[in-house]
C-alpha cells in the first residue's frame, strides 16, 4: 500500500472518486461532473497510482468497490462535503426554500409528528416537501451514513449506549442524537376482553395470546427480553410491522398488543381498547432523533431538527 503525498494530492481525483463510488458507474459520474467518460477513467487511474489500490472494479453493468474504497469513502465524502460547505455557504431561507428532507419513523411517530409539521411547512416554508420513510431497524445509522434518510425517529437503546460509551472513551462520533420525548408503554386489548377487568397478573399476561410489532420481523421484541429476565415468555402468535395495524387487530380478536400509550390516543378507536398496565417492570421508552455529523453544521437541517422538535413539544402539550 502506497503513503501518498498529500501535499501533491489533486483534490479534483477525490471529487471524481466520490461521484463514482455514489453512482457505481463511470457514465452517471461523468455526467454528474460534467466530464467524458475518459476524463473519468484517467482521474480514477490517476488516484489508484497515487493510493496503490485498484478501488473500483467492473461488476456486470456498474463498478464494485475494493474493500479500501469502502473504508476510506466516508471520510472522504464528509470532508468534500465540509470543504463545500465552508468555501460555499448556502444560509437556509425557510419561505423560499424549495427542498425535499426525508424522515425514518415508525407509523406511531409519525402519527404524533407529522400533523405539527405540516402545519409548521404551511405556515413557514410552503416550498418545502417531506418524505417519509419506514423504519425498519433498531440501529438506523447505515440508512444515515447512506444518505437514505436526513434524520431517523425513534427508539434505539443500542445505538445511543454505543455513542455514549464511545464519547466516554474520546473517540470522535459520527453521529448525533436528540432526546424527543418518553412513551410509557402498556398492554392493549379489546373493551370487553376478558382480562379487560380483574386482576391482571403476570401469569395471566403469559398465558394469554400475543401480537407483536416488530419492524424487522422478527417475532422477539424488548418486551420478550424482559420476560426472559424473570424466566417468563409470552406466546406471540401475530407478527405485524404497523402500530395502526395492531390497533385494530387487537379491537376485533382475543390477542393482546403492547403498545405506546401516548399512540392509543391518535388511533381513532380509542373507545375500542382498554389499557392496563404490564404487570411487569419495563422502562420508559426514549424516542430520540438521529442524524449523521455531517449534517450537524447545515443551516437547512437545523431547521430540520428545530421543527421536529417543536411539533414534538406541541404534540405532547395537548
Amino acid at each position: 500500500m502506497n503513503s501518498p503525498n498529500f501535499r501533491t494530492l489533486d483534490l479534483n481525483l477525490l471529487r471524481v472518486f466520490d461521484e463514482v463510488m455514489a453512482e457505481r458507474s463511470l457514465t452517471r459520474a461523468a455526467r454528474n461532473l460534467s466530464l467524458t467518460q475518459p476524463a473519468v477513467s484517467n482521474a480514477l487511474r490517476r488516484l489508484r497510482e497515487t493510493l496503490g489500490d485498484e478501488l473500483v472494479q467492473r461488476s456486470g453493468q456498474g463498478m464494485a468497490p475494493t474493500p479500501r474504497a469502502i473504508a476510506i469513502w466516508p471520510a472522504v465524502r464528509e470532508a468534500l462535503q465540509q470543504l463545500h460547505e465552508s468555501l460555499v455557504p448556502n444560509e437556509f431561507v425557510p419561505a423560499t426554500a424549495n427542498t425535499t428532507f426525508v424522515l425514518a419513523m415508525a407509523d406511531a411517530t409519525a402519527a404524533e409528528l407529522i400533523p405539527g409539521l405540516v402545519d409548521i411547512l404551511e405556515q413557514e416554508a410552503p416550498g418545502v416537501t417531506l418524505r417519509v420513510v419506514p423504519l425498519t431497524t433498531r440501529d438506523p445509522r447505515r440508512l444515515l451514513d447512506e444518505e437514505s434518510c436526513d434524520l431517523a425517529l425513534g427508539y434505539f437503546p443500542s445505538v445511543l449506549a454505543d455513542l455514549t460509551a464511545r464519547a466516554q472513551s474520546g473517540e470522535p462520533l459520527p453521529f448525533n442524537h436528540l432526546r424527543l420525548y418518553d412513551g410509557e408503554y402498556v398492554c392493549v386489548m379489546r373493551a370487553g376482553h376478558p382480562l379487560a377487568n380483574g386482576p391482571f397478573t403476570l401469569n395471566r399476561f403469559c398465558a394469554a395470546r400475543h401480537m407483536l410489532v416488530s419492524f424487522s420481523g422478527r417475532p422477539y421484541g424488548f418486551i420478550d427480553e424482559s420476560l426472559a429476565s424473570l424466566g417468563r415468555e409470552r406466546k406471540v402468535v401475530l407478527t405485524v410491522n404497523q402500530f395502526f395495524t395492531a390497533g385494530r387487530v387487537v379491537a376485533n380478536s382475543n390477542l393482546l398488543t403492547v403498545l405506546p400509550r401516548h399512540f392509543v390516543r391518535v388511533t381513532g378507536i380509542a373507545e375500542q381498547l382498554v389499557l392496563r398496565p404490564l404487570p411487569f417492570d419495563v422502562s420508559l421508552v426514549h424516542v430520540d432523533a438521529v442524524w449523521h455529523r455531517r449534517s450537524q453544521q447545515q443551516s437547512a437541517h437545523a431547521w430540520l431538527r428545530q421543527a421536529v422538535v417543536r411539533a414534538s413539544n406541541q404534540a405532547f402539550s395537548v
